[in-house]
């Protein structure tokens, strides 16, 4: 038989703040049943009012748990994560845009990135302010659809 520590929690018991009765242990009493009908009335009342406190005390460490959980999932997920920033000046090549659906100019060999543009201005934002080479304003593009130009 498996039971459970008083760590743990299902997610029955956090709802309802009790653990759920299967009725087969009303057929054949489990000991947590056994436990509870040996019970005085007394004692049945403190053992009503530890159960009622015990939900609050399970949330809240299923709450750490997943906090825990959260912040591991965040920094793992942040690893891979590069920031690029570019200066005024730098050469740049931007994410295609729109993407070009006619077949016949765009096929798997076609580059995804056009350029090389300028970087006119930076914004504490994220955002560059892009022209092509002769100076013509192509405008304003998120930093994570640009990558730097070695020429």
């Amino acid at each position: 038989m498996n039971f459970r520590t008083t760590t743990q929690a299902t997610p029955y018991s956090l709802v309802y703040g009790v653990e759920a009765v299967l009725p087969l242990e009303q057929q054949i009493p489990s000991l947590r049943i056994s436990i509870q009908e040996g019970f005085t009335s007394e004692e049945n009342a403190q053992f009503c009012l530890a159960e009622l406190e015990a939900p609050d005390e399970k949330r809240l460490e299923a709450q750490q748990k997943l906090e825990c959980y959260q912040a591991r999932l965040a920094r793992a997920f942040n690893k891979k994560v590069r920031s690029q920033s570019f200066q005024v000046g730098d050469l740049v090549l931007a994410v295609r845009q729109p993407i070009i659906l006619n077949k016949r100019i765009c096929n798997k060999f076609t580059s995804k990135w056009d350029g090389p543009y300028v970087v006119k201005e930076a914004y504490s934002s994220g955002a560059y302010k892009i022209v092509d080479k002769d100076g013509f304003r192509v405008g304003l593009i998120n930093g994570k659809f640009l990558k730097q130009y070695f020429p």
